[in-house]
């Protein structure tokens, strides 16, 4: 009798709980108006988009008003990024992490016009302060683009000390909180903050903004054109609403028991011959771990692994191609192929675990023999 299948790549799109998928039928029969019209049906629609996004507000610690909608993570941070930088006048520099998602710096590349800096990181993947604060010395930074956790390595940035080097230079602070926000709580330090739905359980197609009061942005699209032109698709931001609030109801017991099982996996992996476990053992995302494997195809592993019912991330988790060689890893001086990312979300068991586990030296030894590759002891 073959195995049900596993599911260990959530760490950018989890499944959706019955509640959360009650929440979106719920949002299809009273949320289907126009949420911009006058009429009875699209006030309710209005009503159910408002609490939603006081909902998201209140749980990222921001303001519904200074809270935005877009339609997807990627589109969130374009339009941030854009409106950041419009608002800074003379200052048309923008400074990232090495590590930054493709999206933020796709993103800052194009509203600068190629005049973006990367600064590195160290070897468990934390920004280096120091060339951080050289580059936000220069006054021509517009805005400083750093992670809040690490989807690939699952690093956690340190950024009440990266906020005290932007707010020292007067720089605003962008923060990528795609992969924290429902693992933890919600970064304290940022001046713009984008999130993704769909990490947490809520529906893809849907990012989310939080903007301080103070932060000064400009609208740099089309006149008219909302966050979201066109509008959102409101049982979506309905149930996005709903799946935070289940993540936050049991975030506690979620978080301790993710800790746990990436632990097992970081220790376990350690010890198998010719795999190097990447990222911060200890201040780091609870559920995503990551490891590579020397003389190992990242394509071939994970093809094999999906054969026998295990779902896992292989290559890079920055790119839109997630078997490009991984530059997330090359930055943190790990090898940049062959490598197995996992993302748990809330439905896996230790058992599940225990069977990866136990079948991962055996599909390693298998690609090793089948590519030629020398014995490793």
């Amino acid at each position: 009798m073959q195995a049900a299948r596993m599911f260990l790549d959530a760490s950018g799109s989890a499944p959706l709980t019955n509640r959360t998928l009650e929440a979106f039928h719920a949002g299809l029969a009273d949320g289907w108006a126009d949420p911009a019209r006058l009429h009875t049906e699209s006030r309710r629609a209005r009503q159910l988009v408002d609490a939603a996004r006081e909902a998201l507000a209140e749980a990222l610690g921001s303001r519904p008003e200074h809270t935005f909608l877009a339609h997807s993570p990627h589109a969130a941070i374009e339009r941030v990024a854009a409106g950041i930088f419009a608002a800074r006048r003379g200052r048309d520099r923008i400074v990232a992490t090495a590590i930054e998602r493709d999206a933020t710096l796709h993103a800052a590349d194009h509203v600068a016009a190629g005049n973006l800096t990367l600064v590195p990181v160290d070897r468990l993947g934390h920004v280096e302060l120091d060339a951080l604060a050289r580059e936000l010395a220069v006054p021509d930074v517009a805005f400083a683009a750093v992670q809040h956790g690490n989807h690939e390595i699952g690093t956690l940035q340190r950024l009440d000390r990266v906020a005290e080097a932007t707010a020292a230079a007067k720089v605003p602070l962008l923060v990528d909180a795609t992969a924290s926000i429902g693992h933890g709580p919600a970064p304290e330090h940022w001046d713009a903050m984008v999130a993704n739905p769909a990490d947490w359980g809520g529906p893809a197609g849907l990012g989310v903004v939080a903007m301080r009061p103070r932060t000064r942005w400009l609208p740099a699209w089309p006149e008219g054109d909302d966050w979201a032109p066109g509008g959102v698709l409101v049982p979506a931001v309905l149930a996005a609403a709903v799946a935070l609030q289940e993540r936050l109801e049991q975030l506690d017991a979620t978080t301790a028991r993710m800790r746990g099982l990436v632990d097992r996996v970081r220790s376990t992996a350690a010890g198998w011959a010719g795999v190097d476990v990447v990222g911060d053992p200890n201040e780091r995302l609870p559920h995503v771990v990551t490891f590579s494997c020397l003389y190992v195809d990242g394509e071939a592993l994970l093809s094999r692994l999906d054969r026998e019912g295990i779902a896992v991330g292989s290559g890079s988790a920055c790119t839109t191609s997630t078997l490009e060689p991984s530059r997330v890893l090359a930055s943190v001086g790990a090898l940049s192929h062959g490598n197995v990312r996992l993302g748990l979300h809330p439905g896996v068991t230790e058992e599940q675990v225990s069977r990866l586990l136990a079948l991962m030296p055996r599909v390693i030894a298998d690609l090793r023999t089948e590519a030629g590759a020398p014995g490793l002891a």
